[in-house]
């Protein structure tokens, strides 16, 4: 953090004596969120909540926050807007400039790291509105954290970067910090966020939670019509088959 700030400092500086600080849209984020059990490449908050800042005072208010939903995909149409540049129709992104009203943002994940037999990936697809998280795990069969023995990179559960908790887990197995980490996960999750905001308790089959259980999961169902989801027509091993590439892979890894 320390060496963070000596950088974002300096940069800062520059900007001010060449006199163009004002004029710069200058933004602090970062790119995933923890990188530890149930953070990174996992599509509850720990995985997808990051912080970001933005300075521009010919449109952003000093100290003003923004408590609505904001992806990084937004990013886009906030540059072409302070360039002066038409946003595409395709776009789908909004404007940080005028921050977007949104009741909710959609997640999903595919492959990470080479981490399973076959190269299998991990598919979520999900919705995250104010009260709740709703993720609909499409392969539940595979292991979520990665295999347990190792396969091509990192080692065991290799979706979890190592870290001094990660072999505390895996050492003691204790329970339920280890399912929760490490385990196989259902088909569906669904969390209430005010009495459950680490999201570890899941109500997906809790019959007072039904009704919105259908309404999110419909608006999932959508969201992949409408951004044309391979998965929105059903299992398919498009991701699967991508090679990985690189000069650390020459071609496929051993089956």
């Amino acid at each position: 953090m320390e060496q963070f700030d000596l950088e974002a400092g300096a940069i800062l500086d520059r900007l001010r004596r060449d006199a163009q600080l004002d004029n710069t849209v200058t933004v602090m984020t970062s790119d995933n969120g923890w990188q530890m059990p149930r953070g990174l490449a996992n599509c509850y908050d720990l995985g997808v909540r990051i912080p970001m800042a933005i300075r521009y005072p010919k449109a952003i208010r000093p100290a003003s926050r923004h408590d609505g939903f904001v992806t990084l995909a937004d990013l886009c149409p906030t540059f072409l807007e302070a360039a002066g540049l038409p946003i595409p129709t395709t776009v789908t992104a909004k404007s940080l400039l005028k921050p977007p009203q949104r009741d909710a943002v959609f997640l999903e994940r595919e492959r990470h790291a080479n981490v399973r037999a076959g190269n299998l990936s991990y598919p979520i697809r999900g919705i995250r509105t104010r009260d709740h998280l709703y993720l609909r795990n499409l392969e539940p069969n595979r292991w979520p954290a990665g295999d347990p023995t190792f396969y091509w990179a990192v080692g065991e559960y290799g979706d979890i970067d190592n870290s001094e908790t990660k072999q505390l887990l895996m050492r003691t197995k204790a329970e339920p910090y280890f399912s929760l980490n490490m385990g196989k996960r259902p088909a569906e999750e669904l969390y209430e966020l005010k009495s459950d905001p680490g999201q570890v308790r899941n109500r997906a089959a809790d019959p007072k939670l039904a009704a919105i259980k259908k309404q999110l999961s419909a608006r999932v169902d959508q969201w992949m019509r409408d951004t044309a989801d391979p998965r929105a027509k059903g299992p398919t091993s498009f991701w699967d088959d991508a090679p990985y590439s690189g000069p650390k892979f020459k071609g496929r890894p051993p089956q």
